[in-house]
């Protein structure tokens, strides 16, 4: 079992480092930006999303943490409307994936979104990410919507 602890501002700076990057990859994989135009416009989307950072409104940044609160991970929650809240990230360290602890993680975060007044959450998972899909589904996540392209 998991909690979820607030991030402070070290714990977000380190965060925004990682995922900044990650996110221009994971576009670029997705063919939706190009490779050199990619870090800059990842900076600018976070800086949108986040223009206080770890403080910005109905944004809540947690750490994952596990039974002897070692990091395992990060979450964050973001609230759209009085009804809808949205998952920007969830990631597990590499050396604590496959051990349940992102499923915890999901659970764990439904019960912050319910704390915040909201009864439905939605997230994005790029269509190359197998794993994170097939976990979103077992937990009751369903398709609304789906992006395809195909480059001629």
């Amino acid at each position: 079992m998991v909690t979820l602890q607030t991030m402070s501002s070290s714990e977000f700076q380190k965060y925004l480092d990682i995922s900044v990057k990650d996110y221009a990859k994971e576009k670029v994989l997705s063919g939706n930006w190009e490779e050199e135009e990619s870090l800059e416009k990842a900076k600018e989307e976070f800086a949108k999303l986040l223009p206080n950072g770890e403080n910005t409104e109905n944004n809540y940044l947690y750490t994952i943490l596990k039974e002897n609160n070692q990091d395992v991970g990060i979450i964050w929650l973001a609230k759209q409307s009085s009804e809808k809240a949205f998952i920007y990230d969830i990631r597990i360290l590499e050396e604590h994936q496959g051990k349940g602890y992102g499923k915890d993680a999901m659970k764990k975060v439904e019960e912050e979104a319910k704390q915040i007044g909201v009864q439905k959450i939605g997230l994005h998972v790029f269509g190359h990410n197998k794993v994170a899909r097939n976990l979103y589904e077992k937990i009751g996540y369903k398709t609304t919507n789906v992006v395809m392209e195909k480059e001629i």
